[in-house]
């Protein structure tokens, strides 16, 4: 099995980015949608690594810590916003 990387940004410049590497993903600027997007990229199998920007983590921190517990074969990992703020080390 192949490990494909995912992108979950809450901005533009971020997910070209990331395109630019290769790696799809959307961005999302609303609560609901997240969490739906996130349920779906979660249960794709391919999938196994999915990146999150820090602003989107913001919008749902129990959620997300919740599947950082119990994800079973993908691995959620947070990343700083396009502006470089972040408190990673500290979640």
């Amino acid at each position: 099995m192949k490990v494909k990387f995912y992108v979950l940004s809450d901005n533009d410049d971020t997910l070209i980015g990331m395109r630019l590497v290769g790696i799809k993903g959307e961005v999302i600027h609303d609560r609901p949608l997240l969490l739906k997007r996130l349920g779906e990229v979660m249960r794709d199998n391919d999938i196994g690594i999915v990146l999150i920007t820090t602003k989107l983590i913001e919008m749902a921190p129990n959620v997300i810590s919740e599947l950082k517990l119990r994800a079973g074969h993908t691995l959620l990992v947070e990343i700083p916003d396009r502006h470089g703020h972040s408190k990673i080390g500290e979640s």
